[in-house]
């Protein structure tokens, strides 16, 4: 067995400058920056005022190229099956828009999905006639593999999901649901919005033809950054929703010609210092390792877990039989904004899951709103235990009874 694989914390969080400010557990909202991409993203902008964004953009150039090696670093692909977007959620809009659906052809997604997906499937539906079939989960609460598989048909136009669910820990088996798509021959799309940064995603491996992702959450970039993937033997089968000059050539006054590259999603006005901070954030997490990353983030969440289970009242509500940094849980009496309210007024930042966001699981599932603590790897075992000691008092502040009785449930973890 290989020895176990560290990273430098203490650097990391030098490194961080919201680390003096904050105890930050809303990495899966939008995590802190480095100070390497912090100052590559400012001074960008700088640059832009004193000798203007155009200028400044020609003299960045190998800058802002180097963001599509280190995409293709760390998906495992080429850089031109890259293209560089405002957001995730133009990024994956890109890729499932391009798709030409007609009427009977099936939708195949995860009952997790995430609502900005869902609903693009739904419009897409209405409009074209294709079908939207959520596939149940499995025991674990992922996608159910053979399930999945007794749904193919030659129907199936597309297999969608979100690979971690905004609303848990959940990380769902993306490369056993590519195996299916590809034995049927069905195009493959897979949100990595909240994976990219806290694990390796090797898209050879994972067997996907388009994947989307953002800038913000776990690779510690700026916000208003993005990216997509889409595989070269794909790429003429997806024509873009909407061209201009950058994706596409005009040849004649009734002729034009799309790009051959993955940059035909990409449009020719852009965040172009977000671009540069993204590209020194790829080059961060790379420097560090995305084994090392997630092996720190899925013990620290671990730890969490585990900890929160010894607060009376609160029930952790992760599911899966692999859980990565993301941290729910509700407790007994307390609303999950009242609960966010009182840790910002102590200096600690979590996130609300709302059952709009995962409408079919938090409806199966009997889910209103919960609290989402999400750990990354500069956050520490002293800051577990503040936040746990912190939500303690929290709960039992106000209340009549402060001895609620014995333990907390932990529901449902394998």
């Amino acid at each position: 067995m290989s020895a176990p694989m560290t990273l430098d914390v203490e650097r990391a969080r030098r490194d961080t400058p919201g680390c003096a400010e904050i105890l930050h557990f809303n990495n899966a909202g939008s995590s802190l920056m480095p100070d390497p991409v912090l100052r590559a993203t400012v001074g960008h902008l700088e640059l832009e005022a004193r000798i203007g964004g155009y200028e400044a953009a020609a003299r960045e150039e190998e800058a802002l190229e180097r963001v599509y090696g280190a995409t293709a670093r760390m998906l495992g692909c080429a850089p031109d099956e890259i293209a560089v977007v405002e957001n995730a959620t133009r990024a994956w809009d890109m890729a499932f828009y391009s798709i030409p659906f007609g009427p009977g052809d099936r939708i195949l997604t995860a009952q997790a999905e995430y609502a900005s997906n869902y609903i693009a499937y739904l419009q897409v539906a209405r409009k074209t006639g294709a079908v939207v079939e959520p596939v149940p989960s499995d025991e674990r609460g992922r996608i159910s593999v053979s399930a999945l598989r007794d749904m193919m048909d030659e129907r199936v136009k597309l297999v969608a999901i979100t690979h971690v669910p905004t609303n848990g820990g959940l990380v769902n088996p993306a490369k056993e649901v590519g195996e299916v798509a590809r034995e049927s021959g069905c195009l493959y799309l897979l949100d990595v919005c909240q994976s990219a940064g806290q694990m390796p995603l090797d898209v050879g491996e994972i067997g996907c033809d388009m994947l989307s992702a953002t800038g913000r959450k776990y690779l510690r970039g700026p916000r208003g950054t993005g990216f997509l993937y889409v595989r070269r033997e794909v790429l003429e089968r997806l024509e873009p929703p909407f061209l201009d000059l950058h994706a596409a050539e005009w040849t004649a006054s009734d002729q034009f010609e799309i790009r051959p590259d993955a940059r035909r999603f990409e449009n020719w006005e852009t965040n172009f210092a977000g671009k540069i901070g993204l590209g020194v954030a790829l080059d961060y997490a790379l420097d560090i390792g995305l084994e090392a990353i997630r092996e720190r983030v899925y013990a620290l969440a671990e730890r969490l877990r585990v900890r929160l289970a010894s607060i009376p009242g609160v029930v952790v509500r992760d599911l899966g039989e692999e859980r990565c940094g993301i941290v729910t849980f509700t407790a007994e009496g307390r609303r999950p904004d009242e609960i966010k309210g009182a840790l910002a007024a102590r200096a600690i930042n979590v996130s609300i899951a709302s059952p709009a966001s995962t409408l079919l699981d938090s409806e199966e599932r009997g889910l209103g709103e919960i609290v989402r603590a999400s750990v990354h790897y500069f956050n520490t075992d002293d800051e577990i235990e503040r936040f746990c000691a912190t939500l303690g008092e929290v709960l039992s502040s106000g209340r009549p009874d402060n001895d609620r009785g014995a333990g907390s449930t932990v529901s449902p973890l394998p």
